[in-house]
């Protein structure tokens, strides 16, 4: 049995939809704030703003988190997408090239670099994304401001 209703926003919604949980948990432990008996809060994403506001932040009892986090997980015999059908190992290849075709997508060019290094660094309080680093202090000093400029009002003794 398989619940589905026509997209509003077309196929593309779906899409960008789905492919937010095909190769991940619905919520990570970084987005988790705090948790104790009395409720969990946890940081998301509102796709309906923009900005800044994307990142919201929501309190829920434990119940009701539990009940909305399990109804991303898959009842036994179930398949994750990944596992299966388009993106599975075996017609990968033939599957993406089908679906860009269709969706007019062009196919991402491989430039033989090897993939980013493991990033550390915390996300942008304001949109979730990578933080650039602006400068690099050296341990155990102070960082300095910049220099003095010259005073040009001072009175000149004569």
């Amino acid at each position: 049995m398989v619940y589905a209703k026509a997209p509003f926003a077309g196929p593309e919604a779906v899409l960008a939809y789905l492919s937010r949980y095909t190769h991940r948990v619905a919520i990570s432990n970084r987005r988790l704030i705090t948790f104790d008996e009395t409720g969990v809060t946890f940081r998301y994403k509102d796709f309906r703003r923009d900005g800044c506001d994307r990142q919201q932040i929501m309190t829920l009892a434990v119940d009701e988190f539990i009940r909305r986090f399990l109804l991303h997980v898959l009842p036994r015999g179930f398949h994750r997408i990944r596992h299966y059908g388009l993106l599975a190992g075996s017609a990968r290849k033939t599957s993406l090239a089908l679906a860009r075709e269709l969706l007019h997508v062009a196919a991402p060019v491989d430039d033989g670099t090897p993939g980013e290094q493991d990033d550390f660094r915390p996300p942008c309080p304001c949109c979730g994304g990578r933080m650039i680093v602006i400068e690099v202090f050296e341990r155990w000093r102070q960082p300095r401001g910049p220099p003095d400029a010259p005073a040009t009002n001072r009175e000149t003794a004569s």
